[in-house]
């Protein structure tokens, strides 16, 4: 359904626009252009130049093409802030009015000087008006997101620009609800000073959506493990501060204090990351061999995931062409470095998707193709000293569901001991082998909130649930929905309004 809503918004939006261009003197076929048809507007309003280009910018470029469009609307002689909640919310319908009705006219710069506020407060209150407008939309309705890493390639590429869509699973209320406009929990030109203030914290609360979250759902969330960071440029959500309190200091907190800077995250100001949700509460999640297994059944394979193959070659390398226009890897780039397979003759570690490892199979120089695991035992959530998963063979796992109840045992206590304590509230307590939750002796725990695990279809470049554990439905954004822009020493043209699966 909301998916169903955006369409109908951009829809009606263009179409709208096409007649308000042709009222406007301007080829109403560039109002079909994304982009483009800003440019028009900005040129026939004589709007500076410069405010075209920094529609670009991630987050904050939705702002100004909103008041972009709100100066337009001015150039038909509508002022009001009538109009202008009109051009915000309801442009699929305002804008066809606009464009097609007789009684509507652009009436151009003229009118604009005669209306009695002078031109530059007229200005303010459109663009005070945009950024009031554009951060409603931004917290209850869709927001701009950039694909910042490969861990959903070959689904999402790096330099993706997202929407994604809040009204699908219910957007929250702010839990911070003070916070610098613009920006989600970092300054701008800063890289650890806070946007926001946590003088006022609001509890958790999310309206209603028009569906669950689903299994294959790509979806947006804040990072359950980035609510406290070591605050230095190169660690952050980078390098994990559960993972340096671990492995480096042993769990020593105070050491690790003394030493480096931390910082504690609210909930809903944790970076945003974007996963494939694998599973949900109550399933109950196994992988084998890097396939994974939803409550004893195969889980479908996303067709642009990726993984590492092991391939074995007579001896002749593959060609730059086949490697760049078939198997879409540039090997000066970092990120698709092929190596050698070391113990294995002329053997060679790809990253690939299952097509791109079937056009492998055909090559004059093929010999043979295996998965590369990784095997590696210790190495995943939750760090328990019995912990023998790996990122290829992990669990079986219970995901918890709203309202399902968990026995506690001394084997399992490590997965579920911060959704007990940090997601939930509680106090946990652990003597002489018995469990204490608020000071009462139990073994069992009955969860307030549904849960889900997250794997990155790049699969073994991902920092994903297999590392951090559950996601608690109090961090979930929203549905990643529609790819609006896509960049790569160039727009990438056929990205563009390109639906997420």
């Amino acid at each position: 359904m909301g998916w169903f809503i955006f369409v109908i918004y951009i829809i009606g939006w263009h179409i709208g626009m096409y007649g308000m261009f042709k009222k406007a003197g301007i080829e109403p076929w560039k109002a079909l252009i994304p982009f483009y048809n800003t440019w028009c507007i900005v040129n026939k309003t004589n709007i500076r130049k410069i405010w075209f280009w920094l529609q670009f910018i991630p987050i904050a470029g939705q702002f100004i093409t909103i008041w972009i469009t709100i100066i337009f609307v001015m150039h038909f002689g509508r002022f009001s802030l009538l109009h202008h909640i009109a051009t915000v919310f309801f442009p699929f319908i305002y804008f066809p009015y606009l464009g097609y009705s007789k009684t509507e006219r652009y009436a151009g710069h003229e009118v604009v000087k005669r209306y009695h506020k002078s031109a530059a407060r007229e200005w303010i209150d459109a663009a005070v008006f945009a950024v009031v407008a554009a951060t409603i939309i931004r917290t209850f309705v869709f927001e701009a997101y950039t694909i910042p890493t490969e861990s959903m390639e070959k689904t999402l590429l790096v330099n993706d620009f997202l929407f994604v869509n809040k009204m699908s699973y219910g957007p929250r209320i702010p839990q911070t609800p003070i916070s610098f406009p613009f920006v989600h929990n970092i300054m701008p030109f800063s890289t650890t000073m806070p946007s926001y203030t946590t003088l006022v914290q609001l509890p958790y609360k999310r309206l209603p959506g028009f569906q669950e979250v689903k299994r294959n759902d790509v979806v947006v969330f804040n990072f359950p493990a980035g609510d406290t960071i070591i605050n230095l440029p190169e660690f952050g959500s980078k390098v994990l501060y559960y993972d340096v309190l671990r492995t480096q200091y042993k769990g020593n907190r105070d050491a690790l204090m003394a030493e480096y800077p931390i910082h504690v995250h609210p909930m809903d100001k944790t970076d945003n990351y974007i996963k494939r949700c694998i599973a949900i509460g109550g399933d109950t999640l196994l992988i084998r061999d890097g396939r994974v297994f939803i409550s004893g059944k195969a889980s479908p394979i996303p067709v642009a995931s990726q993984t590492e193959y092991i391939v074995e070659t007579n001896g002749q390398p593959f060609n730059d062409e086949f490697l760049q226009t078939s198997l879409h890897i540039n090997s000066e780039e970092p990120k698709d470095q092929i190596y050698a397979y070391q113990g294995k003759a002329n053997s060679y570690v790809l990253n690939m998707t299952p097509s791109e490892a079937e056009l492998v199979k055909k090559q004059p120089n093929f010999k043979s193709i295996d998965f590369a695991y990784i095997n590696n035992p210790g190495t995943t959530f939750p760090y328990s000293a019995n912990n023998l998963w790996s990122p290829d063979n992990f669990g079986p796992i219970y995901v918890p569901a709203k309202g399902s109840t968990i026995t506690l045992t001394p084997e399992n206590i490590d997965i579920y001991r911060r959704l007990i304590i940090t997601y939930e509230g509680n106090k946990l307590e652990e003597r002489d082998g018995k469990f204490f939750i608020n000071g009462q002796q139990t073994n069992t725990y009955k969860c307030k909130f549904n849960y889900y695990w997250m794997m990155g279809d790049n699969r073994h470049r991902s920092q994903d649930s297999r590392y951090w554990g559950f996601v608690p439905e109090t961090n979930i954004v929203g549905k990643a929905s529609l790819i609006w822009f896509s960049w790569e020493n160039g727009p990438r043209w056929n990205r563009l309004f390109k639906s997420i699966k």
